[in-house]
């Protein structure tokens, strides 16, 4: 049978590695979002300037009742798979939850 200048190899390089899709960005957004949510800095974190200088002002109106928005996000950021979260906030762009 011809290969036509193709030369059959073994599939060592094709093969996926049995390694599991890790986020870089999940974890220290889901901790910004819980512990200094006030401060917006997972919004900044993640390349959002305009959604965090919203939820600074938000916090200053509010006097710190805001802060509830990025703390609930921190804890949805944490219950996503990572793959999820980057096609969502990484990748999307999406803003807020």
């Amino acid at each position: 049978m011809e290969n036509y200048g193709y030369t059959k190899t073994e599939n060592v390089h094709n093969q996926q590695s049995n390694v599991p899709y890790r986020s870089e960005k999940k974890i220290p957004a889901a901790i910004l979002g819980i512990l200094v949510g006030w401060l917006a800095l997972n919004k900044f974190y993640l390349g959002y300037t305009k959604e965090g200088i919203i939820q600074l002002l938000l916090n200053i109106v509010t006097f710190g009742a805001a802060s509830v928005i990025p703390f609930i996000e921190g804890i949805l950021y944490l219950f996503m798979s990572d793959k999820q979260f980057d096609d969502t906030y990484v990748y999307g762009k999406k803003g807020w939850l």
